[in-house]
């Protein structure tokens, strides 16, 4: 296996296709998928793009070996940030290939549908999108138990509102796209999640051609998923930057729901500190500190989990956070003191000055605690 890969001579032929492949300690998975690919296309001038989002497991170490000998398999390495979306597009923009190729290097896609996919859209064929899809006749979920089927059917019919024209199966991750069809839709994309073949379809500025041939999901070859819980955040957030997200940012009804749960909070710490006999200024201190470091928590786990800090950074964020939220205090009471003095309507007042505070929140730590790296 390791041996035909090294071997394989460059193509003299002008490059085909750019195969984008996705990784987050995905060791174990590298040699076997290297080896399908050249079985697959071994009559096809193509390169292997590995977009590796800071693996620990010696996943680049392995790219790097194979591509020994070799021009055709690249590695682009990201640190500080992750997601399949945006790792998809930073491939897409460092390969000269007229076509692109998106596949899990897990082995879960069925890598001998590519010429199929790929027949579809090169030259002057009748697609600008082909999809390997999960729900045409043909195709398959596998071994998926009953709730991972009814979670993604539920997704699946909340994504199809989205886009322009019928898709049966919008949240494959397995597709082959033409080049120009995915840079005409670049400017518009959310590139946040897992869901870029979602992203695309909505995001595009014309309605695109797409075909869907079926394939059978398998099981993964080695190691651990990445879908968590975090996944079907990432998932909501999309859908409201394609829904809402032209008139409000889904990140700030994301932060806007932590608050509320940070306010609830804040109420049951006060009560339950004054209950066991501290006075207002102290049990409101409390509630407030409390409140501040559930948000913060909240938010880097949720709103933020695509810049989330982790380790070191975790306290010096926390304490950026206070900072900001001290600021938007302060902001909070201004505003609502004006608006008292021009409408003399307490809860006016109140509601303009949370308001204020908040958007203060999100603004500054999005520049600050969460900035982009």
């Amino acid at each position: 296996m390791h041996a035909s890969a090294l071997s394989r001579p460059a193509s003299a032929r002008p490059l085909e296709l750019a195969v984008i492949v996705p990784t987050l300690n995905e060791a174990g998975n590298i040699a076997v998928l290297v080896a399908a690919l050249d079985r697959t296309l071994a009559d096809r001038a193509y390169e292997i793009m590995f977009v590796d989002d800071w693996s620990t497991d010696g996943t680049p170490d392995i790219v790097a070996r194979l591509a020994r000998g070799r021009t055709d398999i690249r590695l682009l390495r990201r640190y500080g940030r992750r997601g399949l979306s945006s790792a998809v597009i930073e491939g897409a923009l460092a390969t000269l290939a007229p076509v692109i190729a998106v596949i899990d290097a897990d082995m879960q896609h069925d890598e001998r549908l590519m010429p199929a996919l790929l027949a579809r859209v090169a030259g002057e064929a009748d697609a600008d999108i082909a999809i390997g899809s999960r729900y045409v006749d043909g195709g398959s979920v596998g071994a998926w138990d009953a709730g991972r089927i009814a979670k993604s059917r539920l997704a699946t019919r909340l994504a199809r509102r989205l886009l322009p024209s019928p898709v049966a199966d919008p949240m494959s991750g397995f597709f082959v796209v033409r080049r120009d069809a995915l840079l005409a839709a670049l400017p518009h994309m959310s590139s946040m999640g897992f869901k870029i073949l979602l992203d695309l379809l909505a995001s595009s500025p014309v309605p695109l051609r797409t075909v869907e041939l079926p394939f059978e999901f398998r099981t993964r070859h080695t190691g651990t998923s990445k879908l968590d819980s975090g996944v079907a955040i990432e998932f909501l957030l999309l859908l409201l930057d394609k829904s809402v997200g032209r008139w409000i940012p889904p990140r700030l009804i994301l932060f806007g729901a932590v608050g509320v749960a940070g306010l609830a909070v804040h109420l049951a710490i006060l009560r339950s500190a004054m209950l066991l006999g501290a006075r207002f200024t102290v049990a409101q201190t409390l509630a407030v500190l409390t409140a501040i470091a559930f948000n913060f928590t909240l938010n880097n786990a949720l709103t933020y989990r695509d810049r989330r800090l982790h380790g070191r950074a975790f306290l010096p964020g926390l304490l950026s956070f206070y900072a900001v939220c001290g600021l938007g205090a302060l902001a909070n009471v201004g505003a609502g003191q004006f608006v008292f003095a021009q409408q003399h309507r307490w809860w006016l007042a109140g509601i303009a000055g949370a308001a204020v505070g908040s958007l203060w929140n999100f603004a500054a730590s999005s520049v600050t605690t969460w900035r982009k790296r």
